[in-house]
């Protein structure tokens, strides 16, 4: 029988209250970028408060590359606005990933993304608390042309809203280090070494096409999956959830999450 793989849980921590984390906080590396006031009462790696979690990611991969654990769970400080599992539940689920997968975890669906020429923020009031941002210089599209130098950019990505996420370290690794230096310089330095950074929105949904776009990124309306989900369980390539304009709700989550916490009462026959 082959030994279980190593896992280790990354969290990306300004001020929140990680008690939720209970007995994994033995296999966490806790980063935190709230200073000696908001520190936790747990190990951990001061870093300066800039870039989002997107940033904490990626100094976590660069410094710790050629070390990573067999898989790596990244999370932020605060998860049940996205994710109804309890810690146990994502360990057990991390360690089903395979090579070259992505494991995502429920309510939250993955989300698409085109908005290629920029995100017009003022078109989706569901994501108003993120107005104002540090605008980014260049467009999603010229970034990822700056990523993948001489490649076309998809029509649409796939990406798990909060990047909250499991990956294998040989699918981080598919990629030199150089890369993640070149993305942390790319989005993370001069003026948007910020707080809240467009570009860390940026980067939050270009992770899974980088490292599997052969399920997370479509160029034609060929790739569209036929089927609704993939083996993974997740909405199938092309078939992500949109984000509907100029609603304050997005109605899908909100019911997504309710019918998975709702219990019926049980029938007058039972």
């Amino acid at each position: 029988m082959n030994p279980r793989p190593s896992v280790e849980v990354v969290v990306a921590h300004y001020n929140e209250d990680l008690s939720w984390l209970k007995d994994e906080l033995k296999s966490c590396t806790i980063y935190s970028k709230g200073g000696k006031e908001n520190a936790p009462p747990h190990p951990h790696i001061t870093l300066p408060n800039i870039g989002r979690e997107g940033h904490t990611y990626l100094h976590h991969i660069i410094e710790r590359y050629s070390s990573l654990a067999d898989i790596t769970i990244f999370l932020q400080g605060r998860i049940d606005d996205h994710i109804t599992l309890t810690p146990s539940e994502i360990m057990d689920a991390a360690y089903e990933t395979k090579d070259g997968q992505v494991t995502t975890f429920p309510f939250r669906e993955l989300e698409l993304f085109d908005h290629w020429d920029g995100i017009p923020w003022e078109e989706y009031p569901c994501w108003k608390k993120w107005f104002g941002c540090a605008a980014a210089t260049r467009t999603p599209a010229e970034h990822w042309q700056r990523i993948f130098p001489g490649t076309k950019v998809p029509a649409s990505v796939a990406y798990q809203p909060g990047a909250l996420f499991a990956v294998r370290r040989s699918t981080i690794q598919q990629h030199p280090v150089s890369l993640y230096k070149f993305l942390l310089e790319e989005f993370f330095s001069g003026d948007m070494a910020h707080i809240n950074p467009e570009t860390g929105h940026f980067m939050e949904r270009f992770w899974l096409a980088i490292w599997n776009p052969s399920e997370y990124a479509i160029w034609h309306d060929d790739d569209i999956a036929s089927e609704e989900r993939n083996e993974q369980g997740q909405l199938a390539r092309g078939r992500w959830h949109v984000v509907p304009k100029f609603k304050e709700v997005d109605e899908r989550i909100f019911n997504s999450v309710n019918a998975q916490l709702h219990t019926p009462p049980p029938s007058d026959d039972e």
